[in-house]
């Protein structure tokens, strides 16, 4: 099939590398615009843009989507589908209308539940043992159009949102594959209703959500700071003076503190 690629950060790679080793071709590849990253705050393409200028892909970053043209641009390439993976915009109607067939969607959690921009994090903070990668069509609502395939995975005692996203985006990238096969099949985008009653949300997290609240049980405590862990990152009060904490990758759920007059560590070890 022909399709048109639109992600932006590392979840997206994964199905990107796919896609690129798969019989279907990628017309272009569309992401966020460069950002302002690391102390310099020099501009910084997203990962999707990094990996398809080294493939040699046409890139697009668009600042904005609504009240634009972009989809005429997206149009002139006659794309069978679009493939959204953490692209990070809405599609508006009139891109959502411009593939032949629709626009494919792989999405961090097992819809209905936690849909939104931030799954894996509110998956872990909400103590969960299981979770999962859905592909679904895109429609106009948020997370809502129809279930095209699910596979789940086990939430590990150590898993904070960077390794537990890491593990689903291979996952959601394996699965990508296999629908579009079946989809190329039966030259349709067929899926299955969601149950809207079954939904739960999980909206971007703001930095004052990070901080820990002592008086939930210790397990809460922990599923909260894996769930950060990252970003935006844990903290509390000592003093009226906020000190910062990562979740270990311990299975023994211990907490490493950092200080913010010191630097912060990049991983948790």
């Amino acid at each position: 099939m022909r399709v048109i690629f639109m992600g932006s950060p590392q979840f997206a790679i994964p199905s990107l590398e796919r896609l690129l080793e798969s019989k279907h071709q990628i017309l272009a590849v569309v992401t966020q615009p460069d950002k302002p990253a690391g102390r310099g705050q020099h501009l910084t393409p997203t990962a999707a843009k990094k990996r398809a200028l080294e493939a040699g892909l046409t890139v697009y970053d668009p600042p904005k989507l609504k009240g634009t043209n972009f989809h005429e641009t997206l149009a002139e390439y006659k794309p069978d589908a679009l493939v959204v993976v953490a692209y990070g915009k809405i599609l508006r109607p009139e891109a959502l209308n411009v593939p032949r067939l629709g626009c494919v969607n792989v999405h961090a959690s097992l819809l209905p539940r936690y849909r939104g921009a931030a799954p894996v994090q509110w998956t872990l903070i909400r103590g969960e043992r299981r979770t999962g990668v859905t592909i679904m069509k895109l429609d106009e609502g948020m997370d809502t159009g129809p279930i095209l395939d699910v596979a789940e995975l086990e939430i590990l005692d150590d898993d904070n949102a960077e390794s537990l996203s890491n593990a689903l985006s291979v996952l959601g990238a394996d699965l990508l594959i296999k629908v579009l096969d079946r989809v190329e099949k039966r030259g349709a985008i067929e899926g299955r209703p969601q149950d809207h009653g079954q939904a739960t949300y999980a909206p971007m997290l703001k930095k004052e959500d990070g901080k820990l609240d002592w008086s939930k049980t210790t397990e809460q405590i922990m599923c909260h700071l894996r769930g950060v862990t990252p970003r935006p990152g844990a903290y509390s009060l000592l003093r009226s003076q906020p000190f910062g904490l990562l979740a270990s990758s311990s299975a023994r759920a211990t907490a490493t503190c950092w200080s913010p007059a010191s630097s912060r560590p990049t991983s948790a070890k």
